[in-house]
């Protein structure tokens, strides 16, 4: 038995330090969800997903480009294999309401080269909980050049 607590007590405390990691008393706005796709987009850039993990609900869903759904974990097991690239946000809205919220913008990967990969318009939807927020859907569209 004093073994069994000897292992608890370190393995709690080890949790706990990984929950703190996330943000907690975020405010109620959109400047903060702006700020928090900022963050996302940069965690992607550096493949962290333990980062993108406090960002996410349990229950999160991501459509990807191709039209294919994704779970929490499986949107987080990608992130390590992404091409590398950086992430530029722009066109940037955010709305709340109540502990509902929203962001909508466009998403420009740039490769090492400083060539542009991919262009990519977004909308995630936020829910307030345990004073921060977290993604419960994603949804991506892929653009591609206009041909007029």
């Amino acid at each position: 038995m004093k073994i069994l607590i000897l292992l608890a007590v370190p393995l709690a405390l080890v949790l706990s330090a990984l929950a703190a990691d996330c943000p907690r008393n975020q405010p109620k706005t959109e400047a903060a969800l702006v700020e928090l796709e900022r963050d996302w987009a940069a965690a992607l850039s550096r493949k962290d997903a333990d980062t993108v993990a406090c960002m996410v609900a349990d229950e999160f869903e991501d459509a990807d480009v191709d039209g294919s759904l994704h779970t929490r974990s499986q949107t987080l097991e990608h992130i390590p294999q992404r091409k590398p690239g950086v992430n530029h946000l722009s066109e940037m809205r955010a709305h709340v309401e109540g502990n509902s919220g929203f962001t909508r913008g466009l998403a420009t990967l740039v490769d090492a080269s400083g060539k542009v990969a991919a262009r990519v318009r977004f909308t995630d939807v936020f829910t307030y909980r345990d004073g921060r927020w977290q993604a419960l859907a994603g949804h991506e569209t892929l653009l591609g050049e206009a041909t007029r």
